[in-house]
C-alpha cells in the first residue's frame, strides 16, 4: 500500500512539473525579446527553431558568437556594465573595423570575442542530460547543467575559445596596426571554428532526436500520465538516461546574450541548483 501511495505522490509531482513546463514554454515563446538586438542571430535562427518545435526542450536566450569592441573602466565588472560599445560583428571583421572602434575610445578598450552560447529549457532530467551530451560533443565542452528551485532544468551550451585582450587605456591606444591586424585574424579564426561547431551541434542534436523517435516510436506524448511509471522506475524510462557528468567548477553566467529575456534569465539560473558542483 505504502508503495503505490508513493508512486501515485510521484505520479503527481511529475504531471505537475510537466504542466507548469507546458505552461513555462508557452510564456517564454509568447513573450518580447528583450536582448540589444531583438531577434535570434541569423547563424542559429535553425537550431532554435529545431528545439522550439520539439516537445522536449525549448530556448531561453542565445548568441551565435561574437566580436566585440567594448570601452569600460577599470572598475567595471565582467557582466559590461556602465560599458560602451565601440563595434561588435556575429560575423569576421576587418582590421579597419577595429581601428574606427577604437578612434571613439575614452577609456579602457577591450576586444573579445564570445562562442556561441544557448540556454535551453529542458522538460525532462534525461532530456537535459541529452542536450549536454550533444553540446559537449559537439565541442562545446563548458556547457552545464543547472536545476531551479522551482523545477526548471535548464542546459547552457557553451564553448571555451573565448579572447580577451586589452588594447587602450584611457583612451591611448597600447598596440600599433600590425598587432592589431594580428588579432583581427585570430579572432576571425575564432569566429569560423565556432561557426563550424554550431553546424556540428545543429547536426547532432538532428541525429539524436530522431533515433530518439527510431527507438521509441511508441512512446506515449509527454503529458500523457501512462508513461509515467516507467519514468519513476528503473525500467524503460532509464534506458534513455546517458550518464555524462563529472565534478566541474562553478562557471559565471553571460548576461548579456543576443537573444532572449537577459534579466529572467540571470536571475533563474542564479537561484539554481548546480550539479556539477
Amino acid at each position: 500500500m505504502t508503495e503505490v501511495k508513493t508512486n501515485q505522490l510521484g505520479e503527481n509531482k511529475v504531471t505537475a512539473m510537466e504542466k507548469n513546463f507546458s505552461q513555462w514554454k508557452a510564456q517564454c515563446l509568447n513573450k518580447m525579446d528583450l536582448s540589444k538586438k531583438g531577434i535570434v542571430d541569423r547563424h542559429i535562427e535553425h537550431v532554435v527553431s529545431l528545439l522550439n518545435d520539439t516537445d522536449e526542450f525549448f530556448t531561453t536566450s542565445s548568441c551565435s558568437g561574437r566580436i566585440i569592441l567594448i570601452d569600460r573602466t577599470p572598475q567595471s565588472d565582467v557582466q559590461k556594465k556602465n560599458c560602451i560599445w565601440l563595434f561588435v560583428s556575429h560575423k569576421k571583421c576587418t582590421s579597419d573595423d577595429l581601428m574606427t572602434g577604437l578612434a571613439k575610445s575614452s577609456r579602457d578598450a577591450v576586444l573579445k570575442f564570445e562562442p556561441f552560447v544557448l540556454h535551453v529549457q529542458c522538460r525532462r532530467l534525461e532530456d537535459a542530460q541529452l542536450m549536454h551530451a550533444v553540446a559537449v560533443n559537439s565541442g562545446f565542452r563548458n556547457s552545464g547543467l543547472t536545476v531551479s528551485k522551482t523545477g526548471k532544468i535548464i542546459t547552457a551550451v557553451r564553448g571555451t575559445h573565448s579572447l580577451e585582450v586589452p588594447l587602450s587605456h584611457n583612451g591611448k591606444l597600447l598596440a600599433g596596426f600590425e598587432y592589431i591586424s594580428f588579432l583581427t585574424d585570430i579572432a576571425n579564426q575564432k569566429m569560423e571554428e565556432n561557426l563550424k561547431r554550431i553546424q556540428r551541434f545543429y547536426q547532432n542534436i538532428e541525429s539524436a532526436l530522431m533515433a530518439q523517435k527510431l527507438q521509441f516510436p511508441d512512446l506515449p506524448s509527454p503529458g500523457d500520465p501512462q508513461h509515467l511509471p516507467n519514468r519513476l522506475s528503473n525500467g524503460k524510462g532509464a534506458e534513455r538516461e546517458t550518464s555524462v557528468y563529472k565534478r566541474r567548477r562553478k562557471r559565471e553566467h553571460q548576461t548579456d546574450c543576443c537573444h532572449g529575456d537577459e534579466s529572467s534569465s540571470v536571475q533563474e539560473l542564479g537561484d539554481c541548483l548546480d550539479l556539477f558542483t
